[in-house]
């Protein structure tokens, strides 16, 4: 499973770092960027909690 943050449509919320910081974390302006290449086994479950999430819907999922 691999994950992708849309920079042009996050928006700084940082839900998806506050659910799941093993993938996703936060630049110096507070967006989000994915951390992994792919998403770890055992931590996919929270990587599309956290695209649910994001109220932007900014986060895409594959």
């Amino acid at each position: 499973m691999k994950v992708d943050v849309d920079p042009e449509r996050c928006q700084g919320h940082a839900r998806c770092w506050e659910i799941c910081p093993e993938v996703f974390g936060l630049d110096e302006e507070g967006h989000g960027h994915v951390l992994v290449d792919v998403v770890p086994p055992g931590l996919e479950a929270a990587a599309t909690e956290a695209a649910e999430n994001c109220p932007e819907r900014a986060i895409l999922v594959s």
